[in-house]
């Protein structure tokens, strides 16, 4: 699993690195066929300050890209609302690849 962390308008400490890796290991626990990740987190200057943190997150797995967003008026909420909505996804991912044997369907004579 490749995991790119960048940063646009900050910079990104170290403390903050641990942290996403951290919360996106979470996804990798659920899903191991996770071949890419890429995190982008994002300082914008709008003049409101609660959605001003933003976090973005691409995920490459087998056979499909999934993404996610979140803002927050903190980079560290936004990131624990980022690792939610992505577990959901790949759990939900994980879910329909996993459930291709139906029921044979029954004839009526």
């Amino acid at each position: 699993m490749n995991l790119t962390i960048s940063g646009h308008h900050l910079e990104v400490t170290p403390a903050l690195r641990t942290y996403v890796t951290s919360k996106l290991d979470r996804i990798s626990r659920h899903f191991d066929q996770v071949v890419d990740i890429k995190v982008l987190l994002t300082v914008d200057n709008h003049k409101e300050k609660e959605m001003r943190q933003r976090a973005e997150c691409n995920i490459h797995v087998k056979g499909r890209d999934l993404f996610a967003e979140s803002a927050h008026e903190d980079l560290y909420a936004a990131v624990d609302e980022l690792a939610d909505k992505l577990d959901r996804q790949v759990l939900r991912y994980k879910d329909k690849a996993q459930e291709h044997h139906h029921d044979a369907a029954k004839r009526m004579m």
